[in-house]
């Protein structure tokens, strides 16, 4: 539930604080069905990194890729963040309404030269990097005249070899380094179906909010480059990143929501808690076994060690048995 409201200046004014003293995390679920075990895992990490410096927390529905959204799932999620003990500040910020904001960025990167209308589809983009796992846009539509028609034609950022090198200090993975301009390339900035990037949408949403630190799945971590791109482009500040390990199957790969979602009913939602800070290494004690949520929430948030993760891409299910 909401326990007041978050820095009114800075989600006015659109600004944040990354040296501030007290940091504003966040957790934006997409409301796609309910919350798996790496989701949850990402919301207690997140909360805790917050909470351990006595900062704020806020939750944002990521919504907008509408043809996916699950009517009722945020409702659902808000609910299992509540049974959890995962109270956040201010309202829950909904991506959904809030198209006047991606315009109004839109409009700054067209004023500087920074967009082009592309009409390439996946099928002519076969035998190019953009079909692999690690796509690389080959600038097909780079030179074309700039004419947008929603539904014909995507918006791409022009990644430029003079501004696109991104170096970073995540905060649980290390130092990172990223040539946006030869790994991705140009990139979407607006889908031809009218709806905003996931790139373009979060730096936005995150400056208006005045988060000051992201911390979330080590899935994302290839995201920050195009990210930091864009804040740069937009002038907007760059928050510090922590990417959390994924849960994941025993082969290793990525967690399977179908096979290890939450249980609607959460009967035991401290037990769920414990299991998340083990595989984040925290090592509960005993003693917290019959307690509450709150209690074992504000136990971890005081004991927080984000150093026992430190490094770590992945941790199995299971772990630690």
């Amino acid at each position: 539930m909401s326990v007041g409201s978050a820095n009114t200046e800075t989600a006015r004014t659109g600004t944040a604080d990354p040296g501030g003293a007290l940091p504003i995390g966040r957790f934006a679920p997409s409301p796609t069905g309910r919350l798996h075990l790496g989701s949850i895992l990402s919301a207690v990490g997140s909360y805790l990194a917050a909470r351990a410096e006595g900062g704020r927390w806020l939750v944002r529905m990521e919504d907008l890729d509408t043809p996916r959204v699950i009517p009722g799932a945020d409702s659902e999620i808000l609910s299992t963040l509540e049974r959890l003990g995962l109270e956040w500040h201010g309202e829950v910020l909904y991506q959904s309404r809030r198209a006047e904001a991606y315009s109004d960025a839109l409009d700054t990167l067209k004023a500087k030269g920074l967009l082009f209308a592309c009409t390439c589809s996946r099928t002519s983009l076969v035998g190019t990097d953009e079909a692999t796992s690690t796509p690389r846009y080959p600038g097909l539509c780079r030179h074309r005249p700039p004419v947008f028609e929603r539904g014909h034609a995507a918006l791409r950022f022009r990644a430029s070899t003079d501004a696109s090198l991104v170096a970073f200090q995540d905060l649980y993975q290390g130092y990172r380094q990223e040539d946006v301009a030869a790994t991705t390339g140009d990139f979407i900035a607006l889908r031809r179906d009218g709806i905003p990037s996931y790139h373009l949408a979060v730096v936005v949403d995150d400056a208006a909010q005045g988060v000051t630190q992201v911390i979330r799945g080590a899935d994302l971590i290839d995201s920050v480059p195009r990210q930091v791109v864009l804040q740069r482009s937009l002038g907007l500040p760059q928050p510090r990143y922590g990417h959390l390990p994924l849960v994941t199957e025993p082969d290793g790969t990525k967690l399977s929501k179908s096979r290890r979602s939450v249980p609607a009913g959460l009967e035991a939602p401290g037990a769920l808690l414990l299991r998340v800070l083990r595989l984040l290494r925290q090592d509960p004690p005993e003693a917290l076994r019959r307690a509450p949520p709150e209690e074992i929430l504000a136990w971890a948030a005081s004991q927080w060690r984000p150093e026992a993760f430190f490094g770590a891409l992945g941790i199995p299910a299971d772990f630690p048995g």
